[in-house]
This record gives C-alpha cells, sequence and structure tokens, in this order.
C-alpha cells in the first residue's frame, strides 16, 4: 500500500510540475510551442519578405515530421508591409493575444528597431532576427537577441577592403538606404577608408517611399566612380543595376547581401545588364550547378518540389528562410525539455559550429554570450550572365 502511494504521489508531483512548467514557459504545452515572426509579405521590400514564405513552409515540414520532441510548432507571421507601426501592432499581439513563447527571424532593420524595446521590457527574447544593424550585435544593450545576418558593418568593411585591393586609386559610389540599414554600410566605409572617405566616395540615400532611384543613379555616374555599392532592398538595387546600364556606365557594382538574390534583383534587373555584379553570401546559390550533389542542395530541391511547388527555386529568399527554420529546428532541439524564455537564449547563445546543409562550405554558426551573430563570415560570388562565381576565400569578421 505504502509503495502504491508513493507511487501515486510520484505521479502527481509529475503531473503538477507539467502544470507548473506550462505555466512558468509562455506559449508552450505538452504538444506545441508557439512562435511568432513579422515580414514584408506586401509593400516596398516584399520580395524579402518570402523569407518568411521559406520558413513557414519548413515549420510544416517539421509538424508533418511529428515535430520536435512531441511538440508542433505553431508559427504565427503577420505582415507588417516593412511599416514600424504595423510591426508594433503585430509584435504586442504575438506577445498578449496569441501568447507566443518567443520572436523568431522577424525581418526588417526598421520592424526590429521599433519593436526592441518593447520586447526587452516583456522579457521575449528575439531570436535569429534578420537584420544587420550593427546596434543589434550589442549584446549589453540587447541581451535577448541574436541576429541571422552578417552584420552590414562587418560586411560593409569587407567591400570596402576588396575595393581597396582591386580598385586603389578608383573613386566609390554609394546609393544606400536611408535608414540604419544603409546609414552602417556607408559608416563602415568611412572607418575602413577613414582620411580618405571624402577623397574617394559619394554617398548619395533613398527613401524606402521613392519610385525609383534613377535620379541618384545619374548623379552618382557624375562623380566619376569607378564602383556602386548598392546598400538597400532588392527593388531599388534592381532599378540601379537597371538605370547604369541605360546610361552606359559600367562601374564594378556591388550589392549588399539583402539584395544578392537572382529572381529578387537580378532577373528584374536583367541578367545579362547584372554580369560582373559581385555580392557577400553565406548559403549555396540554388541554380549553381556545382551544388547539385550536395545532400543539402538534394533535400532542398525535394522540400520545394513537396511544400511550395511552381516557386522560382532562383529565389535566394525561399533557401534563406528554409535555412533559417533549420536553424529554429537546431535551437529547440538544443533546448531539450525546457523551453522556458530564460533557457531559449541562453541556447540560442550556446551555437557551437553549427554547419547546416545550405551554408556554403567552411561557413559554420557559432554564438556565446560575447557574440549574439548567427553569421560572421561570408564569401564573394560575382554574376557570370547565368551563374554565381564564387572566389576568394571564406572572410571572417574577426580579420575584417
Amino acid at each position: 500500500m505504502l509503495k502504491l502511494f508513493k507511487a501515486a504521489f510520484a505521479l502527481m508531483l509529475l503531473a503538477l510540475g507539467s502544470s507548473a512548467f506550462a505555466a512558468d514557459a509562455p506559449g508552450v504545452t505538452q504538444t506545441e510551442i508557439k512562435i511568432g515572426g513579422v515580414f514584408p509579405f506586401s509593400g516596398p521590400a516584399s520580395s524579402i519578405g518570402l523569407v518568411g514564405r521559406g520558413i513557414l513552409a519548413y515549420v510544416q515540414s517539421i509538424n508533418d515530421r511529428g515535430g520536435i520532441n512531441g511538440r508542433k510548432i505553431n508559427y504565427i507571421a503577420y505582415d507588417d508591409a516593412y511599416s514600424p507601426p504595423k510591426a508594433v501592432e503585430h509584435v504586442r499581439k504575438l506577445v498578449e493575444s496569441d501568447e507566443v513563447a518567443f520572436i523568431f527571424s522577424q525581418l526588417g532593420t526598421p520592424g526590429n528597431t521599433a519593436v526592441a524595446k518593447y520586447l526587452m521590457s516583456k522579457r521575449v527574447p528575439a531570436i535569429g532576427i534578420v537584420s544587420g544593424s550593427n546596434k543589434f550585435t550589442n549584446v549589453t544593450d540587447f541581451p535577448l537577441t541574436t541576429t541571422s545576418l552578417v552584420s552590414f558593418d562587418t560586411e560593409g568593411k569587407i567591400y570596402a577592403k576588396f575595393l581597396t585591393k582591386t580598385l586603389p586609386n578608383a573613386k566609390y559610389a554609394i546609393l544606400y538606404q536611408n535608414d540604419d540599414l544603409g546609414k552602417d554600410y556607408v559608416n563602415a566605409f568611412k572607418a575602413s577608408l577613414k582620411g580618405d572617405f571624402d577623397k574617394k566616395v559619394t554617398a548619395i540615400a533613398y527613401e524606402i517611399s521613392d519610385p525609383t532611384v534613377d535620379s541618384q543613379v545619374v548623379n552618382l555616374k557624375s562623380s566619376g566612380a569607378e564602383a556602386l555599392l548598392v546598400a538597400g532592398t532588392p527593388k531599388f538595387a534592381a532599378q540601379a543595376i537597371r538605370k547604369a546600364a541605360e546610361i552606359d556606365w559600367k562601374p564594378t557594382i556591388l550589392l549588399n547581401y539583402p539584395s544578392g538574390s537572382v529572381g529578387a534583383t537580378l532577373k528584374p534587373a536583367g541578367l545579362e545588364r547584372s554580369v560582373g555584379v559581385i555580392v557577400g553570401t553565406i548559403v549555396m546559390d540554388p541554380t549553381d550547378a556545382q551544388w547539385d550533389s550536395t545532400a543539402g542542395m538534394k533535400d532542398y530541391r525535394a522540400f520545394i518540389d513537396k511544400y511550395m511547388p511552381g516557386v522560382d527555386i532562383a529565389d535566394g529568399n525561399y533557401l534563406f528562410g528554409y535555412t533559417q527554420a533549420m536553424l529554429l529546428e537546431q535551437l529547440i532541439k538544443q533546448c531539450g525539455n525546457d523551453l522556458s524564455r530564460e533557457n531559449i537564449i541562453r541556447q540560442a547563445k550556446s551555437m557551437k559550429n553549427v554547419a547546416l546543409p545550405t551554408l556554403l562550405p567552411g561557413i559554420t554558426v557559432n554564438t556565446s554570450d560575447k557574440i549574439n551573430m548567427n553569421y560572421t563570415q561570408m564569401r564573394l560570388q560575382r554574376w557570370t550572365g547565368t551563374r554565381w562565381d564564387l572566389f576568394g576565400e571564406v572572410l571572417d569578421a574577426s580579420s575584417e
């Protein structure tokens, strides 16, 4: 009888523990974890909102496989149309109404900036945010945040170093989005070139609400620059490539990573017009035959066929979303059965040599209490007219 009582008491404690666990971990039950995301599915940056479509589809594939540790993922994604006020509205809803465990992969520097203080006040982790703004890499100011883009500052310094090596005596032009995204690239060039910046660089901004950047490109050509960095989003990068060709300006064109998609930028600009364009990247190009035999690309193509049939596989935003969702899968697996917000951020900052199958060889995810960036490495690639041609070694933030 005593043994039966002890067993019953132990089961009662276990049940109470489960109830307490669920109560202590918002968005978590024995069968589900709720996670939130915000993307520009519409509006001027809708092309990069496709990252969210990739995440949603991969989460569905996880759930079709039974979830993780017996839990399905309820990934709730809202459209902010790249509008900070809408981002604030949606994040509040995700936290206060939907009661998500954490925010994952919110896309866009303006939106992430707008919600940062609110999420901090609510102690809600913002994991793998898709912003390279340098401010988010400050682990003291953003202790509950990790990032999933190489910081714009690091990327900008890589490009500045490349240009000073390949075109040391030339002038450079920068077309930049007039927000944290664009300004970080300009500041990176200032830090790299120091006293030579004003002599060598002409930088002109555009607003996300501008219909075109044609006039800015014409003005940049008149500076006599032999290289053009476009630091913005795909719509405007495509316009810049197209306008440069129309006015017979042939600078070395570099695109920032958010604009490095074949489908979202190069196709609208014209694949032939884009020959010679350079961009830094972390993922394989699904249109490049050299990756066709890899397990990562075979799995990705099978995934697209099953979960996203008919989409343009050349659009790298789907692949980035797929890769992001694999990172989410890794995080939840690392958390085990402790899905408290405290453990979620702890595990997000404990990634060790995670080599996701669609990342370029040599690029791994490593985070710590001092480094909240999922990616600190890049490789440069040049558009040939039909595919990207990788060149040079893996470039790391610590060496830049």
